[in-house]
């Protein structure tokens, strides 16, 4: 199968839409199709896509915590961590065009994402300490909680969505799709990892950064208990009407 044709065979084979931002629908899976149909042509696995997309995604830490922070850095990051989320995305579309995935490769996925989220903010906090003057926060180690709140937030959101996901039954055989909501789609964009990404453009900015960074923060925290709640009643309806 050339990678044309795989990526035409990949049209047809994408996950439902609902629940998923408009930057992810419109952006980031696209870019991943055409990056599973060419690691499809070169006979990659998609453990090695999902090791690609780790490679990126760290390279991008690893410049956030060590360089010092500039218009260009935040660039590189920027560029280092959309490719990795879109490798992210093509990992699961590539197991998807071989015929399903695996229990190890999907655990692989989801430690990397993990460890990605992480370490991302972990490096944040990072930058904060080693350069408070850029960021216009020295003398103030307050500011220092902001990556710890936006951390934390971010993992129990994404260790309650994937236990959900997990949880919850699946549809019924044959059943068609949920129609997805535009205006879902949009109000889940300050919760995206991309959108997250472009943050990092402003890091030569010191100040804009802080407050760009801190804004999505506190979406993510204003978003959390309202996700929390949605996927306790998601789980506990099956238990009420047994009930």
């Amino acid at each position: 199968m050339t990678a044309r044709e795989a990526l035409e065979r990949l049209r047809g084979a994408q996950k439902a839409a609902k629940g998923v931002s408009l930057y992810s629908r419109l952006v980031n899976r696209p870019v991943g199709r055409y990056l599973a149909a060419g690691s499809y042509a070169l006979g990659l696995t998609p453990n090695q896509v999902t090791l690609v997309s780790a490679v990126f995604s760290f390279t991008g830490v690893a410049l956030l915590a060590f360089a010092a922070p500039a218009w260009w850095a935040g660039g590189l990051l920027w560029l280092a961590l959309a490719v990795g989320f879109a490798f992210d995305s093509a990992d699961g579309q590539l197991a998807r065009l071989r015929g399903g995935g695996s229990p190890a490769g999907e655990w692989l996925d989801h430690v990397v994402d993990c460890a990605k989220i992480t370490a991302l903010h972990t490096a944040v906090l990072v930058a904060f300490y080693r350069h408070p003057e850029h960021f216009g926060i020295g003398g103030s180690d307050g500011w220092l909680l902001l990556p710890l709140g936006f951390l934390f937030a971010t993992v129990v959101t994404f260790f309650g969505g994937l236990l959900t996901e997990k949880l919850k039954p699946g549809p019924a055989p044959g059943s068609a799709p949920p129609a997805p909501s535009t205006l879902r789609a949009v109000a889940l964009l300050p919760v995206d990892h991309g959108v997250f990404c472009l943050v990092f453009l402003l890091l030569g900015g010191g100040p804009l950064f802080l407050w760009g960074y801190g804004l999505l923060g506190a979406a993510a925290a204003l978003y959390l208990p309202l996700f929390l709640v949605k996927w306790f009643r998601e789980l506990d309806r099956p238990v009420a009407a047994a009930a």
